[in-house]
């Protein structure tokens, strides 16, 4: 593909990108993505087809944001306590940078939830989730704290989600929260960044005998 074929679909998809996560598959139309993109509507058919395919490529690209990091970091060396501030780090910084993300992708597993699954194939070359192999080093750094007396029992599946919930939570609450307690854009980013070094001693406390 040339160079300025290339920068037309990029841009086309940076569009697209911005629409869908602001208003969803559902809610999104492709004159507004064109209109974004500064385009017309008969280069988006051109370079993908419809506008499922260009859902499927930007639901493709929000997910990476958030899997393919989590599994490098839970795959590596890293001590448990680094792993957990990697991933505090890692998440709320994609958040704050992107905070449509999460209910984007909430919604989308919901209304398309066949998408995981192309996505999980992608990432591991099998439909069947993670494989376990990626939460191995994960599950032996909590059996030897757990028989050394020094951390309650947990799985590692139950690790992950109890963390990432933690992450991803308040970004898709936020209405609510902003709402409830009177934040404005200030107050929220405010509450972010206190949580970004506390979060990390919440957590490992948590899992403390």
């Amino acid at each position: 593909m040339a160079s300025t074929d290339k920068q037309t679909e990029q841009r086309i998809l940076d569009a697209a990108h911005a629409v869908f996560l602001r208003r969803g598959t559902a809610g999104a139309r492709m004159q507004e993505i064109a209109d974004e993109a500064g385009a017309n509507k008969a280069l988006l058919h051109y370079y993908f087809r419809s506008k499922e395919k260009l859902a499927e490529a930007v639901f493709q690209r929000a997910a990476r944001n958030l899997f393919p990091p989590l599994v490098r970091v839970l795959g590596s060396d890293a001590s448990i306590e680094e792993k957990v501030r990697g991933i505090v780090d890692l998440y709320l910084e994609t958040m704050s940078a992107s905070p449509f993300l999460p209910g984007y992708v909430l919604s989308e597993l919901n209304h398309h939830p066949e998408r995981i699954t192309r996505l999980m194939e992608s990432l591991t070359g099998t439909p069947n989730g993670l494989s376990p192999r990626l939460f191995e080093r994960l599950a032996a750094q909590i059996d030897e704290r757990v028989r050394a007396g020094t951390m309650r029992p947990i799985t590692a599946p139950e690790f992950v989600v109890n963390l990432l919930s933690l992450c991803l939570f308040p970004f898709a609450a936020r209405p609510l929260f902003s709402a409830a307690f009177g934040w404005d854009q200030g107050g929220f980013d405010g509450f972010i960044e206190e949580r970004r070094t506390n979060l990390v001693a919440f957590f490992m406390s948590s899992l403390k005998v």
